[in-house]
């Protein structure tokens, strides 16, 4: 049965191979990212794409208006984009944070209250979030605004499955460990990650139709490195 499938940070990497996952199973995709055009470019059925910044106040209304109006309703909100930031603390300033946690925390939660109302139950918001953000994972210098970030986007999760467990709807959150992508080749030049973009884009598909049938609330930890 098709489902109406959000999803943010699409342009490139694990954003841009789930589109094609999604469409390629018969779903209908929102593609939502601040380049368009990777995306648009593929012509895929079912996939409706335009540029999106979750750091423009403006922007939700666009995307409030394309589901009332289109689809009326959505089963899956994947929480996917964010702004990585490798820089020394010393040298890591207030608009630094600003625009890493713009990105990866105000951005998460006010897309997810817009697109909560369209939810009911059996759908299910998964947040993209990361092994540094986990307490007790190895931690790495120069990601105190990045992983940090992502700390608070494991708890935003826990209190949304809480506030909204009487409507059904799942809330869960996946931190991925080192993910071959162009985002972590600009923070890591040269790192070479066990796991390719696909490789984990094919999990979270999975993950994204099934997972909310014995998950809510719940962190589950995507790596397979140590700790």
């Amino acid at each position: 049965m098709s489902k109406h499938i959000i999803i943010t940070g699409t342009s490139r990497g694990i954003g841009f191979e789930l589109v094609q996952l999604f469409a390629k199973a018969g779903h209908k995709v929102l593609a939502l990212s601040r380049n368009e055009n990777p995306i648009k470019t593929l012509n895929l059925d079912g996939v409706t794409s335009f540029s999106f910044d979750l750091n423009d106040a403006n922007a939700y209304k666009k995307v409030e208006d394309f589901i009332t109006n289109e689809w009326q309703h959505v089963d899956i909100l994947l929480n996917n984009a964010g702004a990585l930031l490798n820089k020394p603390f010393a040298e890591t300033h207030i608009s630094d944070f600003e625009h890493v946690y713009k990105t990866n925390v105000y951005g998460v939660a006010e897309l997810t209250r817009i697109v909560l109302p369209f939810m009911t139950t059996g759908s299910h918001v998964i947040t993209i979030s990361s092994m540094g953000g986990v307490q007790g994972s190895m931690k790495f210098p120069g990601l105190a605004a990045y992983s940090s970030s992502k700390a608070a986007v494991i708890t935003l999760t826990e209190l949304l499955a809480e506030e909204y467990k009487a409507t059904g709807i799942a809330f869960n959150v996946l931190a991925l460990g080192a993910v071959q992508t162009e985002m972590l080749e600009e923070a890591f030049p040269g790192y070479e990650a066990p796991t390719t973009a696909l490789e984990m884009a094919s999990y979270i598909f999975e993950f994204s139709l099934t997972g909310q049938k014995y998950y809510n609330g719940k962190l589950l930890q995507v790596s397979n490195s140590t700790p």
